[in-house]
This record gives C-alpha cells, sequence and structure tokens, in this order.
C-alpha cells in the first residue's frame, strides 16, 4: 500500500512552466522521500525543500510521499506523481537499483528527475548530495585521531550502509578507507542490510563474539542509526569503557550520546543547502529550463553519465564543536540538546544557556 502521499500547497494549480514568483504559471514538484526511520527527512528535508520552492516561487507546489523503507510503496508513490503530472520530481530512492524502471517510466512521461541525497540509477537529471568520499575521509579521519598515536596497533570494526539500496555506502567506505587503511587493523567490516540498527546491533554482537571485548578499539559506523545499533549492543556485552563510534547526519540522540561520550563523532551535513539546491533544481527543469551554473559537478551513475550535480561538503562534529556548528546554524538548541537527562553531561561539555 502507498505509504503517506499528501500534498503541500503553495498556490493555486496550474500548468508547468513560467517565469518566477506570482506571474508563474504553477509548477508542481513531487517530493519522495524513503523512510522515516532517519528523523531528517520528515524533521528537515521536507520542510525544508518545500519552504524553498514557496519562497522562490508563490504559485508553485509540492506534493509529498514518504516510502517508510518500502520499495512498492515508493513504486506506486512514484506512479502516482507521474498520473498526477508532476513537472519534476525529486527523489530519494529507498533502493537505488530496484527503482531505476521507475526512473525511467517518469522519464518516459517527460518528467525530470533529480535524485536528492542518494544516486539513483537510470536516466536522472540532477542530482544534489553531499560529496560521499569526503564524508568518509571526515568519519575515518576523526576515528584515527580518537584511537591516538599507537592506532597502528589498535583493531576496529566497519559498520558500512547497504552498497545494494543506497550507492552513497560505497563512496563512505572508500572515503574512510583511504584514511584507514593501513594506518588501523580493520578485525571485522560489514554491510549493514537496509541501513537498519537492529543488524547492525547483530553485526557487532558477532564482532565482540568472535574478536572479543578487549580487542576492539574503535567502530566505523557509517551513521548515526548504525551507530546506535553498535553501541546497544557494546552496552549489552558490557563492553567498558565504549570504544570511539563514529557516525553521520547529526541526529538529535546522536548528538546528546556525543554530550555523555558514548559517541565519539558524526558528520553534520547542513540540510538547508542542500534542500535549496534540490528546490531550485527541480524548479528550473520543471519550468524546461537548463541547470547551467546551478550544478556545477558532474557524477556518474551505474546506468547514466556526466549527471549534473551540486555536492556539498559535511562538517565533523565532537562534544568540543557542538556550539560552533548544530547549535550556530539552529539545527538544534541548546535546550533541545540538554533535556534534564543530560543536563549534568552538558555543563561538564560548557553547552548552558
Amino acid at each position: 500500500m502507498a505509504a503517506g502521499l499528501v500534498l503541500a500547497a503553495c498556490g493555486d494549480d496550474g500548468g508547468s512552466g513560467g517565469g518566477n514568483g506570482s506571474s508563474d504559471s504553477g509548477v508542481t514538484i513531487g517530493l519522495l522521500l524513503p523512510d522515516s526511520r532517519a528523523s531528517r527527512w520528515e524533521k528537515f528535508d521536507r520542510p525544508l525543500i518545500e519552504g524553498r520552492v514557496k519562497q522562490l516561487c508563490d504559485n508553485c507546489r509540492v506534493r509529498y510521499g514518504n516510502a517508510r523503507g518500502d520499495v512498492a510503496a515508493q513504486q506506486q508513490q512514484v506512479d502516482s506523481m507521474i498520473t498526477q503530472g508532476v513537472d519534476a520530481l525529486i527523489l530519494t530512492p529507498v533502493d537505488a537499483k530496484a527503482l531505476t524502471s521507475s526512473v525511467k517510466e517518469v522519464k518516459a512521461a517527460n518528467i525530470p528527475v533529480i535524485s536528492y541525497d542518494r544516486l539513483s540509477e537510470g536516466p536522472i537529471s540532477g542530482y544534489v548530495s553531499f560529496d560521499g568520499e569526503q564524508v568518509g575521509r571526515l568519519q575515518g579521519t576523526a576515528l584515527l585521531k580518537a584511537l591516538g598515536p599507537h592506532a597502528a596497533d589498535r583493531q576496529i570494526v566497519m559498520m558500512n550502509g547497504d552498497p545494494s539500496a543506497d550507492p552513497n555506502a560505497n563512496l563512505f567506505k572508500r572515503g574512510a578507507l583511504s584514511v584507514l587503511r593501513g594506518k588501523v587493523r580493520i578485525g571485522k567490516s560489514y554491510d549493514t542490510e537496509g541501513w537498519k540498527p537492529e543488524v547492525a546491533n547483530n553485526n557487532m554482537s558477532g564482532a565482540i563474539g568472535s574478536l572479543g571485548a578487549d580487542h576492539i578499539n574503535g567502530v566505523y559506523a557509517a551513521n548515526d542509526g548504525l551507530a546506535a545499533g553498535v553501541i546497544a549492543s557494546l552496552r549489552a556485552n558490557v563492553v567498558r569503557p565504549l570504544p570511539p563510534v563514529t557516525g553521520q547526519d547529526a541526529e538529535l540522540a546522536a548528538v546528546q550520546r556525543i554530550v555523555v561520550g558514548d559517541q565519539y563523532m558524526t558528520v553534520y551535513k547542513p540540510f538547508a543547502p542542500e534542500a535549496d539546491a534540490a528546490a531550485e533544481m527541480a524548479l528550473t527543469l520543471g519550468r524546461g529550463q537548463k541547470l547551467g551554473k546551478k550544478a556545477p559537478d558532474r557524477v556518474n551513475s551505474p546506468t547514466t553519465e556526466d549527471i549534473p550535480a551540486v555536492l556539498l561538503d559535511g562538517i565533523t562534529v565532537t562534544v568540543g564543536n557542538i556550539r560552533t556548528t548544530v547549535v550556530k546554524d539552529g539545527m538544534y538548541t541548546i535546550g533541545q540538546i540538554c533535556s534534564p537527562r543530560f543536563a549534568s553531561a552538558c555543563e561538564k561539555a560548557g553547552l548552558t544557556t
């Protein structure tokens, strides 16, 4: 069953094309996000994209759907977008390969597809994301720093994402390995099915059983959800002290884990520039215009070469720069981070209002 397809109106109905502002003839943008497991999609990406579309075009609108991690649901949502005649589609695929035929159908309907955050397969017209290899390098560099001057004598576990569903997983892994390989021993490396925290939890328990709790000195976790599963396993197996664990996405729970010392770092990817670029790209293509300087980069997918792209850089967040990154940018307030449960740790970290 299709999940959560709703309309976020930004003005009156109308045909595609036209200039901008009140004189615009009403471009309709489809926005399909992959799941609600990662809080970013509903809390940040959706409202930011919808807000930017409305800001740029008061007579345009966004039709929205969240697949809740279900490939079949997202395929149905794509079909619905075609039926409703959107002028451009922003798509974050649940599974890039599985959505290839759907992307082809959208293209056949003469609707440009903007791949958002994850590189879709098939004939896409544009791509907006963060530089995956740069993100991986940030994670690897931070982990080496946490391991200290004797990193070469230390052993880590790698909890990667799912490359079969998300091509970014390979980029994160490649970037991390470019830093870690030869500088630390990699005891176990897992590709985590579906990016599921519970799978990461099971994998981590297996690594502890195989390597021994005393022989795991750090964990590369590709995102904050995987980090949560890893840390839960470490705690359940009474691993003390917790080894440094990386992450990505700067989820609130991850920032709080960093404050208390359970997680070492995360990669903050400022969602506003990413959302802005996607909205602008979708409106431009939806009006039948060329992207030009709006997409200065180029990427290749397994099916399409020379895709116009916007690639952004991530930012390392540790306990020492929470205030100057996610707080300064307005992603979270000190009050949100430092709820009563975390008040003591926040005070020690200098995070007081």
